[in-house]
């Protein structure tokens, strides 16, 4: 082993260790630290804060799957979102500061209920296959997802929309059930992206946007190639040549194509790697806080946990400190059982953080009737890597408050579609929400698909329809304060953690200001954002 590791040393200093090479050797002689600590001879990079254009873009990303389809309402993870947010643009896009701003819509303007919204076209903005974007495409390419036979993962996100029309040549005009204040928002999803039309439907075969790349190859969850448009509309963007995005499913594989400089920027970071990869002077990792959360939820109709007092005494229960050091290393927040994400434009700051209280969740199970509880706790690291783990130092965390979780360990295959929202205690996360809305609409209000706890709550059901149409943010924000209160102190789902999303680069490649927690690497536009060192 010693003779290994000295081979793998001298080869990763000399820069010349062919990859598969690499992760034979590493893998057979636990070595992977050896390639962060000794700094591969990529030179200086210094950080610009001016954008050099020109260069190749180099991504290793895991989220790629052999079924990945050139249809917007099929993409469902980083390798597809990444790779075609640089080939298409949407109405609007999330800025640095978590605001939505005008893409190719000019600007927009709502009514005073907030249910009929109408978006001004920008002009002049051409596909890649030539064809001049027109409100016809617009039109086109929302239907695509709506409709009783929609397939489209954004047929949810786009389930207030009654109808969506064209008005005169620049204009588009959608019509919702109900009031939504926050529908510019809900239009930079990024399955909303915006395709030529043809014969009246969005083309979407033809793999034609309006962005800064055009799409030159595309082998499903392997390879995606880019070359930079040169009649790209947005001034001040897509600053590399070309880009390539490559599939790397395994953890240690993305880090040794980094290492060894076959990649420029690598997503997902084992979490137990971090301080190993911070030692290669060549290598920074970028965190975006509060990307996603974790939750252990409680079904609020079940035996165990239909008392209140009970779920409380759970909240009280666990530790958030220790898991924010031991399960994500210190990368993330602790949580406060609610899903709303600090930093966020609607955190209720004045909220007082739960802590670990031993004595607090015994007063609770007190009123509820018991001196000491047992429950099965059906966990996954389906939900997250480190899920198991999470759990078992969870049981040892409530043991000091008379509570006995029994941790059953479920295999990753069938946990959410055989344990999760079915057995009363499980593991889960969540993906950070573009608005506090859609966050409680798909996971909290009565009777939402994927409400994991059914929880129902009357007074916070009445407060989510009324901030939904909103359009005073004072009073908006009162009632979502007043929401995530009604979360911490009834709701189902015990909140510990938001974990941060993961990345690291080489200084080859650098950027500007980071978009807040919406999608990882940049807001998912790390192609048309990033430049060259």
């Amino acid at each position: 082993m010693s003779d290994n590791k000295n081979k793998i040393t001298q080869a990763i200093n000399d820069c010349h260790l062919p990859r598969r090479d690499f992760l034979k050797g590493s893998a057979a002689a636990g070595l992977v630290a050896a390639a962060f600590s000794m700094g591969l001879p990529f030179g200086a990079f210094a950080q610009q804060a001016t954008p050099k254009p020109g260069g190749v873009l180099r991504l290793g990303l895991a989220g790629g799957s052999t079924t990945d389809s050139l249809d917007p309402g099929s993409w469902s993870d980083t390798f597809t979102f990444v790779g075609f947010s640089a080939v298409y643009n949407t109405l609007s896009e999330i800025a640095v500061d978590g605001t939505a701003i005008p893409e190719l819509a000019e600007r927009w303007e709502s009514s005073p209920d907030a249910r009929i919204w109408t978006f001004k076209l920008r002009q002049g903005v051409t596909f890649h296959n030539g064809k001049s974007l027109t409100v016809e495409d617009v039109v086109a390419s929302f239907n695509h997802h709506l409709g009783e036979k929609s397939t489209s993962a954004a047929k949810t996100v786009l389930g207030d929309v009654a109808q969506v029309r064209a008005q005169g040549t620049d204009t588009v005009v959608f019509e919702l059930h109900s009031g939504n204040a926050d529908f510019s928002y809900v239009v930079a999803d990024y399955h909303l992206v915006i395709m030529p039309s043809k014969d009246g439907v969005a083309d979407w075969r033809a793999g034609a946007g309006t962005g800064g790349y055009r799409l030159k190859a595309f082998d499903p969850g392997v390879r995606m190639a880019l070359e930079r448009s040169p009649d790209y509309w947005k001034p001040g963007r897509a600053h590399f040549a070309s880009a390539e995005l490559i599939g790397i499913a395994d953890g240690a594989a993305r880090i040794n194509a980094l290492v060894t400089g076959q990649v420029d920027v690598i997503n997902k970071v084992d979490l137990k790697t971090v301080a190993l990869l911070k030692r290669n002077p060549n290598m920074v990792i970028e965190e975006t806080k509060g990307a996603q959360h974790y939750t252990f939820p409680m079904l609020c109709d079940s035996q165990d946990f239909k008392n209140n007092d009970i779920r409380l005494a759970m909240k009280y229960a666990i530790n958030r400190e220790t898991l924010l050091a031991s399960i994500l290393h210190g990368y993330g927040l602790v949580g406060n059982d609610h899903p709303i994400q600090p930093g966020s434009r609607f955190i209720n700051t004045a909220l007082e953080q739960r802590s670990y209280d031993p004595d607090k969740s015994r007063f609770h199970l007190r009123k509820a009737g018991v001196e000491s509880l047992k429950v099965r706790l059906q966990a996954s690291d389906a939900a997250y890597t480190g899920a198991v783990d999470a759990s078992v130092l969870f049981k040892e965390q409530a043991r000091q408050a008379g509570i006995d979780i029994d941790v059953v360990r479920e295999p990753a295959d069938g946990f959410f579609s055989n344990v999760w929202m079915k057995q009363p205690f499980t593991t889960s996360f969540w993906y950070s929400s573009l608005t506090a809305d859609r966050m409680f609409s798909i996971g909290y209000a009565k009777g939402a698909a994927w409400n994991e706890t059914h929880w129902d709550n009357g007074r916070f059901n009445q407060l989510l329809n009324a901030a939904r149409g909103e359009m005073n943010d004072p009073l908006r924000r009162e009632m979502y304060n007043e929401m995530q209160a009604l979360c911490r102190d009834d709701g189902g789902a015990i909140v510990p953690l938001f974990a941060s999303s993961v990345a690291a680069r080489s200084k080859r490649v650098s950027h500007g200001e980071l978009t807040a927690p919406y999608g990882e690497l940049d807001g998912l536009r790390v192609i048309e954002r990033w430049w060259q060192a």
